[in-house]
């Protein structure tokens, strides 16, 4: 029930699995009853009883049961309170209401009166004093707790026209959802998260398929161009003018020469080559697959010249100026890949997730820490989804519990940090740690602070042990310890394995790699694996580098290699 109106909550999808609604009428009364007065005073778990059969309903009187029947027994609406003072007291609907307000405000003095009322009444239907005494006060306790039915209705039904839709329609609702939590990145994450886990594929922003907000595909759903960031709405409708005029948008360089460039500037092209909406743009027709870590580094070299080209093809347009023949001028847009240059570095796996991280808000084609995640299970840390998403346990008044852990590990990447001090004047730190799960406050006291505070730095990556507290309102995890996931990684390190492919690295690649090796000297053994096609046949050959040549594993060794040998060529074994 992620994204269902008033049910995806972790406590109410708790409770849905306890209770198994079958009916329309007990969502209603689910979601009449999810509240804190009814959750404190074990009204909720009585209710799931009687619905499973393992309490029995019983009713003080057979005129009751019509009344209560869809609740079993349970008084959960005020119009209960109001039929059973109607049908037992013979109170008029005027009257009723009277009895539900003064029982919601616990006002003594017009309760008394309508006790007097309420037994006068019953005892006119031949209902004995004490029963009708009784049949009150379970009224006034329930009241106390008790929702508008019509209210909760109308809540409910939506909830299942919701449901139904996501259902049935499973790729047209998650479109519809990421489209309304554009804005809002740590539920975008949530969604676009579970969208995958249901098999329905998040696409990438795309220049040449993106529509304004997320969209249906035959794959899945698309990004829309709105969730990127940088990008007005006015950007956003040029970009769409200029791909229904053109058909297909084919270079950098054309986009630039179609664009309204007082509203499409620099941070604009920026923008959607982080984000990954021009990766198209940096293909060759008939030519192999561009990494995207390798096409975007290139496409913003690019983006400079391609204004500068752009702002001069649409200055000639204006003035009307042509060449001899009487032609328009010559237009980059005939070569897509115009303006790009191989020269220069790719960008290193961090560097790339970083850059659409700032784009779209959060990390869509991958995370900094799915690296780490084989080397974080071995070292026994919890993710933060897991810590963030498990149910919390139930006190005796069946009210939410609290989880308390005092020792566990999380790795993350520090997505923000606040500096503070205590009243005495000592720092300390909150920062903000994420993984492809979630997200959680992290507390630094003062004596922690001091041993660790070099690490403390947006970007950093981090495994945090410590103590860990959860209710129903609140999260928190107090630092007592941390160190940089890349230590992590040289602690469980055995060998550095390096993947190549023949026909893509030459010589000078290897001497290259032989400078980085002997930068990051250790005592770590080198694998190189390269592939090799031959005959229409792709094998790998395995080499163990000389034992002359050791390197200590590291985020730098890492980042320094796969500069050379592309994003995803080094794995830590």
């Amino acid at each position: 029930t992620f994204g269902i109106f008033q049910f995806e909550s972790s406590g109410m999808r708790e409770l849905l699995r306890k209770s198994k609604p079958q009916r329309l009428d007990d969502l209603i009364a689910l979601n009449a009853l999810y509240r804190p007065g009814p959750l404190k005073s074990g009204m909720v778990d009585d209710y799931v009883a009687r619905k499973q059969g393992k309490t029995e309903v019983k009713y003080d009187l057979a005129a009751l049961e019509p009344i209560l029947a869809d609740t079993y027994g349970v008084i959960a609406y005020q119009e209960q309170v109001m039929r059973i003072a109607a049908v037992l007291a013979g109170f008029t609907l005027g009257q009723s209401d009277v009895l539900r307000k003064a029982m919601g405000k616990k006002d003594p003095k017009v309760m008394a009166k309508q006790r007097e009322a309420f037994l006068e009444g019953t005892k006119k239907k031949g209902i004995s004093e004490k029963k009708a005494t009784k049949i009150f006060e379970l009224m006034e306790y329930f009241a106390g707790y008790g929702f508008n039915k019509s209210h909760s209705t109308a809540y409910a039904f939506l909830a299942y026209q919701t449901a139904y839709l996501k259902a049935n329609y499973p790729r047209h609702f998650a479109a519809a959802l990421l489209t309304i939590e554009a804005a809002n990145t740590d539920k975008l994450a949530l969604y676009i998260t579970e969208s995958r886990d249901r098999g329905i594929a998040v696409l990438p922003p795309d220049v040449n398929e993106s529509q304004q907000h997320f969209s249906v595909v035959p794959e899945g759903v698309r990004f829309g161009l709105t969730a990127i960031k940088g990008l007005g709405e006015g950007a956003i409708q040029a970009i769409l003018e200029v791909r229904s005029r053109l058909g297909r948008i084919t270079s950098l360089h054309e986009l630039a020469e179609e664009l309204d460039l007082r509203i499409a500037n620099r941070r604009v092209f920026e923008a959607l080559v982080k984000s990954g909406a021009c990766d198209s743009l940096a293909q060759t027709a008939g030519g192999p697959p561009v990494p995207p870590h390798v096409g975007r580094a290139r496409l913003m070299r690019a983006i400079d010249g391609a204004i500068e080209h752009g702002a001069r093809v649409q200055r000639d347009r204006e003035q009307g100026q042509a060449n001899l023949f009487g032609e328009a001028t010559p237009s980059a847009s005939d070569g897509p890949t115009q303006g790009l240059s191989a020269d220069g570095p790719a960008w290193s796996e961090m560097e790339w997730l970083a850059n659409e991280k700032e784009a779209l808000g959060l990390y869509l084609s991958g995370h900094p820490v799915d690296r780490h995640l084989n080397d974080l299970k071995a070292f026994g840390a919890r993710t933060i989804g897991d810590l963030m998403q498990s149910e919390l346990p139930t006190t005796e008044d069946g009210a939410p519990g609290k989880i308390q852990l005092e020792e566990v590990s999380v790795g993350g990447i520090v997505a923000s940090v606040r500096a503070l001090k205590t009243k005495k004047g000592d720092a300390m730190a909150v920062f903000m740690l994420e993984d492809a799960q979630g997200s959680v406050e992290v507390v630094v006291f003062p004596e922690t602070y001091g041993r660790f505070r070099q690490h403390i730095e947006a970007g950093s990556l981090l495994l945090v042990q410590g103590k860990f507290e959860r209710d129903d309102e609140s999260s928190r995890f107090q630092a007592t310890g941390m160190f940089k996931l890349e230590t992590l990684r040289e602690r469980l390190a055995r060998a550095v394995s390096i993947h190549l492919r023949t026909g893509t690295h030459s010589r000078s690649t290897l001497e290259a790699l032989w400078d980085v090796f002997a930068q990051h000297q250790g005592d770590r053994p080198i694998v190189l694996e390269v592939e090799v096609t031959h005959a229409h046949r792709t094998i790998r050959v395995r080499a163990d580098v000389t034992t002359q040549i050791r390197v200590r594993p590291s985020e730098q060794l890492v980042s320094a290699v796969e500069r050379l040998c592309g994003a995803g060529s080094v794995v830590l074994q």
